[in-house]
C-alpha cells in the first residue's frame, strides 16, 4: 500500500514539485536566518576566543560586554598579581584609534595593545611574519581582511592593493609599520584588527590617564579558573570571568539590549507560516483531488489506519526532500559566501531544528487532510 501511495504523489507531478518547494523554501529559509544569526551571535564573542592563553578576564566592575571598554588604573595590575592562585597577568589595551592611509583617507581600527615581555594575547594564526616582530620599532600587526578592505591602498584608477609586510600607516599621526599579517574572527563592529605591544598601544591611544582596559590572568595548577575569578572578583572595583563566562557576558548583553533576536525571530517564524500553509493548501487539495482513489481503497477492505500510514508516509518523502533542498541550499550559501562581510555560522542544532520544523510542517499537512478521509464514504467510488 506504501507503493501505491507513492505513485499516487508522484503521478501529480505538479503538486508533487509544489509541495517540495514549498517545504525546501520554508527550510532554506530557517535555516540560513538561524545560520546568520548564529554566524552574528559568535561575532559579538569572536575576540575573547581568539584570545586562547588567559583563564580568567579582569576588568572594571561596570563592564558590561567586551566592547564596552572602561579603563583601569595601571595599579590595579600589580594587585591582581599578588594574588593567591594567580601564575601570571598580563596587561591589554583594546581601543579603536583612527588608522590614516597612504592615500589620506581615514578608518577607524581596533587597536590590540599586549603586554611587550610575554606577548600574551596576541593574535591567534600568523598569516606573514612572526609575533615575535613586534619587538621591532613602530611595529603591528594586521588582520588579514582588513588589510584587503578597509585598510586597501586606493590606487590612481580607483582599484585596492592590500597593504603588505614594510607599507606603512599613521595610528593617531605616529608611524606605524607592517611586520605581519594575522588571521583573526570577524568582529561584530567588523573594523579592521591591528596588533602591537602595550607600551606602543599607550602612545597610539588618545591622551587619557587610564588605559589598561582588560587583564589577563592564567591560574596556577591548585587554582581552577572559576575559583580565581571569584576570588579576583572580590577586590574593590573590579570584575573577574573565566573566558567561557565573559563570552557568556557578552552575548546575553548583546541578545537582551539590541533587536537582533527578534528580526531573525520573525523571518524564522515567517518561514514556519509560509511553509505550512503552501504545503497545507496543497496537500489538502492533493487528497481532495485523489479522494475517489482513496474510497476505491476504502470499498476493497482498507481500513483508516491504513489509510494514515499512506498519507504519511507521502508526507515523509516530501519532507526528506524538502529537508534536502533546504539545508543543502543553505549550505551552499554559507560556502559561497566564506569570509564576507555576512556572517554565517551553522550549528548542528540548526539542521535539527530544520528537520523537526519541516516533518511537524509536513505530517500536520497530512492530519489536516485525513479529516476527510475519515469521512469518506466508499460509495463514492461508484458515483459518475
Amino acid at each position: 500500500m506504501i507503493r501505491v501511495a507513492l505513485k499516487m504523489l508522484v503521478g501529480d507531478l505538479a503538486k508533487y514539485l509544489g509541495m517540495i518547494f514549498g517545504v525546501g523554501f520554508a527550510c532554506f529559509l530557517i535555516c540560513q536566518q538561524l545560520s546568520i544569526f548564529a554566524g552574528l551571535m559568535s561575532r559579538t564573542f569572536g575576540f575573547i576566543a581568539d584570545t586562547a592563553y588567559p583563564d580568567v578576564w579582569v576588568m572594571d566592575e561596570k563592564v558590561q560586554f567586551v566592547d564596552d571598554l572602561k579603563p583601569l588604573q595601571d595599579t590595579m595590575l600589580y594587585r591582581v598579581r599578588g594574588q593567591d592562585g594567580v601564575a601570571w597577568a598580563s596587561p591589554m589595551y583594546k581601543g579603536l584609534i583612527k588608522a590614516r592611509l597612504a592615500d589620506g583617507t581615514f578608518q577607524n581600527a581596533i587597536v590590540v595593545g599586549i603586554e611587550d615581555a610575554t606577548l600574551i594575547g596576541g593574535p591567534p594564526k600568523m598569516i606573514e611574519g612572526k609575533i615575535e616582530d613586534l619587538r621591532r620599532a613602530d611595529s603591528v600587526i594586521i588582520d588579514d581582511v582588513g588589510r584587503r578592505e578597509k585598510l586597501a591602498k586606493t590606487n590612481p584608477d580607483g582599484t585596492t592593493t592590500p597593504l603588505e609586510v614594510g607599507d606603512t600607516i599613521e595610528l593617531n599621526d605616529r608611524r606605524a609599520v607592517v611586520v605581519g599579517i594575522c588571521e583573526v574572527s570577524r568582529t561584530f563592529q567588523s573594523q579592521p584588527v591591528i596588533y602591537t605591544t602595550y607600551s606602543r598601544a599607550t602612545t597610539f591611544a588618545p591622551r587619557e590617564r587610564k588605559l589598561l582596559t582588560f587583564i589577563l590572568v592564567g591560574a596556577k595548577p591548585t587554582t581552577t579558573p572559576k575559583e580565581l575569578a571569584d576570588q579576583l572578583g572580590q577586590i574593590n572595583g573590579l570584575s573577574a570571568y573565566t573566558q567561557d563566562e565573559f563570552s557568556k557576558l557578552t552575548l546575553d548583553y548583546i541578545m537582551k539590549n539590541t533587536g537582533i533576536p527578534i528580526n531573525f525571530g520573525i523571518s524564522t517564524l515567517l518561514g514556519l507560516i509560509v511553509g505550512t500553509a503552501v504545503v497545507g493548501m496543497t496537500f489538502y487539495q492533493f487528497t481532495s483531488d485523489n479522494l475517489k482513489h482513496l474510497g476505491a481503497l476504502k470499498a476493497m477492505g482498507a481500513g483508516n489506519l491504513r489509510l494514515t500510514a499512506m498519507t504519511l508516509a507521502q508526507a515523509t518523502v516530501v519532507a526528506l526532500l524538502g529537508f534536502g533542498i533546504g539545508v543543502g541550499g543553505a549550505g551552499l550559501m554559507g560556502v559561497s559566501l566564506g569570509q564576507s562581510e555576512l556572517a554565517f555560522r551553522m550549528l548542528w542544532q540548526i539542521p535539527v531544528f530544520c528537520a523537526v520544523a519541516v516533518f511537524g510542517i509536513c505530517w500536520l499537512a497530512a492530519l489536516l487532510s485525513l479529516i476527510r478521509i475519515f469521512r469518506l464514504e466508499p460509495g463514492i467510488v461508484f458515483r459518475a
